[in-house]
């Protein structure tokens, strides 16, 4: 799964605890959490680097324009 994947999944998980209660609420809340630090964390790793190729950067820059906008 990549950042833009992990970002989709907290936003869907965060969707599924809003329309949840009690303990499946909170475990969707938790699932949400991880995917944002996964999606972070992924953001952060793909920054511009001279390990990367310019055409991995455009394909990564791309996938979280759309997925973030």
């Amino acid at each position: 799964m990549n950042g833009p994947e992990h970002y989709r999944e907290a936003e869907r998980d965060i969707e599924h605890a809003n329309r949840a209660d009690g303990d499946h609420g909170m475990y969707f809340l938790a699932r949400a959490q991880v995917h944002a630090t996964l999606a972070l964390a992924a953001a952060t790793a793909s920054r511009p680097s001279a390990l990367y190729t310019s055409e991995y950067r455009q394909a990564t820059a791309a996938a979280w324009v759309e997925v973030a906008g």
